[in-house]
């Protein structure tokens, strides 16, 4: 058997969801063309063990050898040697029954240049001891089987190649289009749960669509829903470690339904203002449908039922599929941020210093918890390396590297976002909007929270780059947003309503207009004095002004777009005389 080592290569995460960079072994590229020089090269991965010899970080300095097809023998016997060796040569042999230290001192000893290993196996580092490593000085690395299959059908039996490892770049592009999408969701978010929120205390639903106009409900989110929340975290990260095969298909179905709902809630505001499909579906007595929905809304949600039908089929299509990922995952994000709210600053507070301890925790403690020294956060959101699936945990926003480096050719893979650096700073952005609404304070709490966030974003792209190990981001996140918020509010000498919300979490509606009713007078004579106001049969007199909230409903939303001081008609009261106005201030007057 060969002695093998495992090379823990981790995909850049953040949170649920980090970047990870740590790793025992490296990637290369091995550059293959013809000799006959008809087709253009073409880079494959391998993965090499610089112990043995290194590999040069510029094609231009690699050398360019013919390649010797090798691959009906394993290279573990003298007898495996063809006759004149291997002459100025790079050998492709098949990997198993000796070890790798056997293969490649055959092959130096026979005049090889390098060593090509071909594994129909996951891909690991060609493993030895220190005095193996002195004796041998040239490269050796292993391909893929089907690599080698994609490098014969391409190009034929004569060809040459030369094997490098350029340096991996400390930070890739793809990292700024997760900056834009992970602020602009937040802020766009929390701009809209705050306006939505509002809004709703202040206007009453159309009656012209019914039920189509009805907005989702939010649910005001209480110390004993954190702990709850927590509680389940903890478990299915859990469950997730021990279980993952099994559950991970959970979580896809879990996420294709979540998101379904998320892209009906975002896009409906924009179909609603289509001029067309307005019609309804006849009168039936199907669940939902009893309700006669509108044509174009039923076409919106078979829409978004069959975007994450298609994201579900194919969602391991590294070239395409991030992109529905991505826009489902946003969308859940936005209809999230939109349904739960946090009604304090004190909420706020507790909601996200729990889960940044969860985050300190489930990263930085666990590995000295598990037996393989394994972070459970990072073994979770990357993947177990031991996964018969190869499955991923979908609630990440994930953007494919830029870059040309060997990691973007050896598995594509993928910067990720998690959905809880999204929601859990972006339900505090959402409640300084609705505090700035609130105060009046032109946005301030909420431009000033959205900044903080982006700036602790940046800072855990820094962290990452400099420690070359996986950080959760809430480690970032939590004290830049929660921080900057505080000091607004003490800078504003607003703390104590912020913390408490008062006035806002009682949902008690702004001071109402005064509209005028009508007040009753007694019919009197001509050469009568001005009578006192009419009594009613207790005898209290009649309150000539009412608050917004004790007129009826057609009366509210009719005050609604006149003056405050118009004056409404009462059908069951006597029109005061000629003579006789009403002020402002209620009282009764003589001409």
């Amino acid at each position: 058997m060969e002695a093998e080592r495992y090379c823990y290569s981790m995909k850049p995460m953040i949170l649920l969801l980090m970047f990870v960079a740590e790793a025992y072994c490296e990637f290369g590229m091995v550059h293959v063309i013809s000799e006959k020089g008809s087709s253009s090269g073409k880079d494959y991965c391998i993965l090499f063990n610089p112990q043995w010899a290194h590999l040069p970080y510029d094609l231009g300095k690699a050398s360019l050898l013919r390649l010797q097809d090798q691959t009906t023998s394993v290279l573990c016997s003298p007898s495996d040697v063809p006759p004149g060796g291997f002459s100025n040569r790079i050998p492709m042999v098949m990997r198993g029954n000796c070890t790798f230290y056997e293969k490649v001192r055959l092959a130096q000893i026979n005049g090889a240049r390098g060593l090509l290993i071909i594994s129909r196996e996951n891909l690991v580092p060609p493993a030895g001891n220190e005095s193996q490593y002195e004796e041998i000085d040239i490269p050796v690395a292993l391909l893929s089987y089907s690599d080698m299959l994609d490098i014969g059908k391409t190009f034929g039996k004569l060809v040459k190649v030369a094997m490098y490892a350029p340096n991996e770049p400390v930070l890739d592009y793809n990292m700024v289009i997760i900056f834009v999408m992970a602020v602009g969701t937040v802020a766009v978010g929390g701009y809209w749960a705050g306006s939505r929120d509002v809004k709703k205390r202040y206007m009453k639903h159309k009656r012209d669509d019914g039920a189509d106009k009805h907005d989702d409900e939010t649910v005001d989110v209480t110390p004993i829903m954190i702990g709850v929340f927590v509680v389940m975290c903890c478990s299915m990260l859990v469950l997730l470690y021990f279980y993952y095969d099994h559950l991970v298909y959970v979580v896809i179905v879990i996420f294709c339904l979540a998101a379904s709902v998320g892209l009906y809630s975002c896009l409906s505001p924009f179909v609603r203002r289509l001029p067309f499909g307005k019609c309804r579906i006849p009168g039936n007595s199907l669940p939902y449908y009893h309700k006669r929905p509108q044509v174009r809304m039923l076409l919106l949600a078979a829409f978004s039922i069959a975007v994450s039908v298609i994201w579900g089929i194919f969602r391991n299509e590294d070239q395409w599929a991030w992109v529905l990922q991505d826009i489902l995952g946003i969308a859940f994000c936005l209809y999230m941020l939109k349904t739960i709210r946090v009604p304090t600053f004190k909420g706020c507070t507790l909601l996200l210093v729990v889960l940044f301890i969860y985050d300190i925790f489930f990263v930085f403690i666990t590995p000295y918890l598990t037996k393989s020294g394994e972070s459970i956060m990072v073994r979770v959101a990357a993947g177990p390396s031991d996964s018969s699936t190869r499955e991923k945990l979908p609630m990440v926003l994930k953007v494919p590297r830029l870059n040309s480096s060997p990691l973007a050719l050896c598995d594509r893979p993928f910067s990720l976002l998690g959905f809880g650096d999204i929601l859990v700073p972006g339900l505090l952005v959402a409640y300084c909007h609705r505090f700035d609404i609130q105060m009046q304070s032109s946005r301030i709490y909420f431009v000033a929270c959205t900044i903080a966030y982006g700036i602790g974003l940046l800072v855990t792209f820094v962290a990452l780059a400099l420690m070359q190990r996986g950080q959760p981001a809430l480690l970032y996140l939590v004290p830049c947003t929660l921080i900057t918020s505080f000091a607004v509010a003490f800078w504003r000498k607003e703390l104590g309503i912020f913390w408490t919300g008062s006035g806002f979490v009682k949902e008690l509606p702004p001071t109402p207009p005064l509209v005028m009713a009508p007040v009753s007078f007694p019919h009197t004579s001509e050469d009568s004095h001005a009578a006192p106001l009419q009594e009613d049969k207790e005898g209290q007199m009649i309150n000539p002004t009412l608050h917004a909230e004790e007129l009826p409903e057609d009366a509210h939303m009719e005050e609604s777009s006149s003056s405050p001081l118009n004056i409404i008609a009462a059908t069951n009261s006597t029109a005061c005389p000629d003579d006789i106005t009403v002020s402002a201030e209620g009282k009764s007057e003589q001409d």
